[in-house]
């Protein structure tokens, strides 16, 4: 009809039903070979776009062929050329029409879904775009999305528009009536989440982000992946990658023991080791209900009648042998300790008896049991020590020091600073105080710490045991500290109150900036970027013990860590300071 301008007259009615057979035999079956009915791709992608486009072209391009080499051509030489291209626009045509009809009816509900804004317009706020929209149930409306690149300005992404930077979130959530946030940046920048979420605080918005690619496990992303901001967002802490099932094996199929396994990072330890498959993680604790926790967090019930819970105290020297004796466990974490510092300052004592001589008397069980690797859980405070703490858990790395020298197996210690969200931990602290409407405390304007996650603490706990030589202890390189009274800002932009910050002042022992490294140790990097290794002096336990003898707890911790040099002398074995 093109071709001879609708006079119909001139059309050959043979000759066309002919060609018109032929094309129409010929779609399906070239169809059929290239799946194009087999539901491979979805309808209306660009995989079937091709697909078709192949399917048609292939039988217009043989019609042609075979047309034009007639010696009488059954059609006009143009009719298979033009018949090609309207075939394919009605075919492409229809399968994006039945595609947007499709994404439309899947589209959530506009008045009962949450309004968002996505900063990130790149691969991954494209991809959460797409899947906010392509789930009825999803929950989540995209209506505007923010970019910091200029390149990014004005694009549309499933229609959804970029609207400006994340200086114009106040803006653009108030012209949206947006109710929430989403940064779709996994290794987005710390400052820029702080400058975000404040101004979403600001503007009545919640707050949510992607998870790191390492969580996640995959490239792709989608709404269902979504999880709420927290402090290590707005840190900027960046986990050390560590491949730990490259060197974890030396755990599978054996007898694993950690003490301390009801804490935050005994527990935590537990749980991964379970993942494994050791042949026996037994978990000692002196605190029935936290090790009534740890059982239930791993197995999901906690009858406390198996063997792999073990309650007992490690200063009970007696009792530890006699388990070391009869478990012979091949791989031991210490992770039992006393830790609150201004406590300790009130009860030396307390602390010599835990972290000292519980220490020492698991040292040596483990060294009578034939233990093949022992990894004492040490702290930043040890490092230059000037509180009881530090200085207890500095005498406890010496003292691995001295016993790695002595063992067969190999002896090390682990050194780490403030653990996000363990018990007792600052963060946990201020949480409180936050949602109580109560002052936080800060004991400085300009205290800073170091801070880690649980989860990377244990990671460096279990690769230590697999790269630490003996005797030394390993140092997570932490980033730069973070001033508390940051934290403490940040933690109520989270939780989108204020309250009264109030300054206590250092307490005794406290330093207002920690260290990872004393005065002497070298920061040397052997193995892994991240993971310095620190020479330990070793001691000689009978010596710590006379001088805890002579000089009481308190002081015998002065000066076993350099805070007093001296001897004990004469035939009364008293102490000389020189």
């Amino acid at each position: 009809m093109l071709r001879y301008e609708l006079d119909l007259q001139q059309i050959a009615d043979a000759n066309l039903g002919l060609i018109t057979f032929l094309a129409v035999a010929g779609v399906p079956l070239v169809g059929a070979a290239f799946q194009v009915y087999w539901g491979r791709d979805s309808i209306g992608t660009v995989e079937d776009a091709i697909n078709v486009s192949i399917a048609t072209g292939v039988v217009g391009g043989v019609l042609f062929g075979v047309n034009i080499l007639s010696s009488s051509p059954l059609v006009p030489r143009s009719v298979p050329l033009i018949a090609t291209l309207i075939a394919l626009l009605i075919a492409v045509g229809a399968r994006v029409a039945v595609r947007l009809y499709r994404e439309r009816n899947a589209r959530p509900d506009r008045h009962s879904s949450q309004r968002v804004i996505i900063f990130g317009a790149g691969v991954d706020g494209r991809q959460l775009v797409r899947s906010m929209l392509s789930d009825q149930d999803s929950g989540y409306l995209p209506v505007a999305l923010l970019d910091d690149a200029p390149d990014l300005r004005n694009r549309r992404v499933a229609g959804v528009s970029v609207r400006g930077t994340h200086s114009d979130l106040a803006e653009i959530a108030a012209a949206t009536r947006a109710d929430l946030l989403v940064v779709a940046r996994r290794e987005a920048d710390a400052g820029i989440v702080r400058t975000l979420a404040r101004a979403a605080t600001e503007s009545g918005l919640g707050v949510k982000v992607l998870p790191p690619l390492a969580e996640l496990l995959r490239p792709w992303v989608g709404h269902a992946d979504l999880r709420d901001l927290d402090i290590t967002d707005l840190l900027g802490r960046r986990p050390v990658d560590i491949d730990l099932a490259a060197i974890a094996g030396y755990l599978t199929g054996r007898r694993v023991l950690v003490t301390g396994a009801g804490g935050s990072i005994g527990s935590e330890l537990c749980r991964q080791i379970h993942r494994f498959e050791p042949a026996e993680l037994l978990m000692l604790d002196r605190d029935e209900s936290a090790l009534h926790g740890t059982q239930l967090s791993i197995h999901g019930t906690a009858l406390l009648d198996s063997p792999d819970l073990i309650l007992a105290d490690i200063r009970d020297a007696e009792t530890i042998n006699a388990i070391f004796k009869e478990r012979r466990p091949h791989v031991v974490f210490h992770a039992a300790a006393l830790k609150h510092l201004p406590l300790l300052e009130q009860y030396p004592e307390e602390a010599w008896k835990s972290n000292v001589v519980g220490t020492r008397t698991v040292l040596e069980a483990a060294r009578l049991a034939d233990v093949e690797r022992f990894v004492n859980i040490s702290t930043d405070k040890a490092a230059n020590p000037i509180s009881v703490l530090g200085r207890s858990k500095r005498i406890g790395e010496r003292l691995v020091a001295h016993v790695a020298a002595e063992a067969e197996g190999t002896l090390l210690s682990v050194r780490f600073g403030n653990v996000l969200g363990s018990r007792g931990s600052v963060l946990t602290t201020f949480a409180e105080q936050i949602a109580a409407g109560i002052p936080i405390t800060v004991t400085h304007p300009d205290v800073t710490r170091f801070f880690m996650t649980i989860p990377e603490a244990v990671q460096l706990v279990i690769y230590a045991a697999a790269i630490g030589r003996p005797g030394e202890a390993l140092v997570l390189d932490m980033g730069a500290p973070v001033r508390i009274a940051d934290v403490a800002h940040q933690l109520m932009d989270i939780a989108g109150r204020n309250v009264e910050v109030v300054y206590t002042g250092l307490r005794d022992g406290e330093k207002l900036h920690e260290e990872l490294f004393g005065v002497g140790e070298l920061d040397d990097r052997p193995i892994h970027p991240s993971i310095s290794h620190v020479t330990v002096p070793a001691i000689d336990p009978s010596y710590a013990d006379e001088c805890a003898l002579r000089l009481g707890a308190g002081d015998a911790m002065v000066v076993l860590t350099g805070g007093v040099a001296g001897r004990l002398d004469g035939s009364d074995r008293r102490w000389q300071p020189v």
